[in-house]
């Protein structure tokens, strides 16, 4: 094939670029990355050396779990030397992962509550919940579980930020009345996060604080202790002492080396990632 010396070999792209042959064939096939040339007889693909760039902004995005269409976009941005696009859809991208990952976290905490509460909350006559409408738990739970649902939306207005801290206090009173110290760590922990998300530094770092008291306190362990570091971290980066929040950080993935379940350990991980400007430690 005329000129195929100056072009890069499947295999000579995927070394230089960290994609395998395997994905270049599939992005060649749907389009995402062309080979500059195909040799007909054989099939083999040829690509410019000055498609390197693109094809590491390919694997960098993919890697983060950016969607192929998002992909697609942000490299016609880059040829077409539009730098500022891509920062624009992977902050629309991190905004949808952190929706993700509070969904995630918060059905690991409605799980809690359905454990505390036992079968009698989950069943009664006619598949009516046993537990009164008036009882102070349950009241404690709901709101709690409203908030989950106020920060999974992305599209929260001024009034559901309003509803979200009004509700995550609310909640934080009725577990003062009725619940253990672990619930006074997770209440405190959920205005913290509450505050963190509006970007209110000094309210957050308050409750962050009040988590991390209790659970030493209480010799509260496991990922409770984790998350109360982890409140911490993200509420100081929130004030911008990027120093300090490291500090924290650190703290929470010892705390974090301690927990019992893979799957909580996971999560406590998934979180600390999220902290506004920090890097990764593991």
């Amino acid at each position: 094939m005329d000129g195929t010396e100056r072009l890069l070999t499947i295999g000579a792209m995927a070394r230089r670029t960290g994609l395998t042959a395997k994905a270049l064939r599939h992005y060649d096939r749907i389009g995402l990355l062309r080979p500059a040339e195909v040799d007909r007889g054989t099939g083999y693909r040829y690509y410019r050396p000055e498609q390197v760039a693109g094809a590491r902004l390919v694997r960098a995005l993919r890697a983060v779990d950016l969607p192929l269409e998002e992909v697609r976009e942000c490299l016609a941005a880059a040829d077409a030397g539009d730098g500022g696009r891509v920062p624009q859809v992977l902050a629309t991208h991190r905004r949808r992962l952190q929706a993700r990952l509070d969904r995630l976290r918060g059905a690991v905490h409605r799980t809690d509550h359905l454990i505390e509460e036992g079968t009698e909350s989950l069943m009664g006559e006619d598949g009516a919940g046993a537990t009164a409408p008036g009882d102070e738990r349950q009241l404690a739970v709901d709101l709690f579980n409203g908030v989950w649902r106020l920060l999974e939306r992305e599209d929260r207005s001024v009034e559901d930020d309003d509803r979200m801290v009004h509700m995550a206090h609310a909640s934080r009173h009725h577990w003062g009345q009725v619940g253990t110290a672990v619930n006074l760590s997770r209440g405190e922990w959920q205005c913290s996060r509450v505050y963190a998300v509006l970007g209110r530094a000094e309210p957050a770092l308050y409750h962050a604080r009040r988590g991390l008291e209790i659970c030493r306190a209480h010799a509260i362990g496991d990922w409770d202790l984790a998350f109360a570091y982890e409140a911490l971290a993200r509420a100081t980066a929130v004030a911008g002492d990027r120093d300090r929040a490291r500090e924290w950080t650190e703290q929470a993935l010892a705390a974090a080396e301690e927990i019992a379940a893979p799957e909580d350990r996971e999560l406590v991980l998934a979180d600390l990632e999220g902290i506004p400007g920090q890097p990764r430690f593991w």
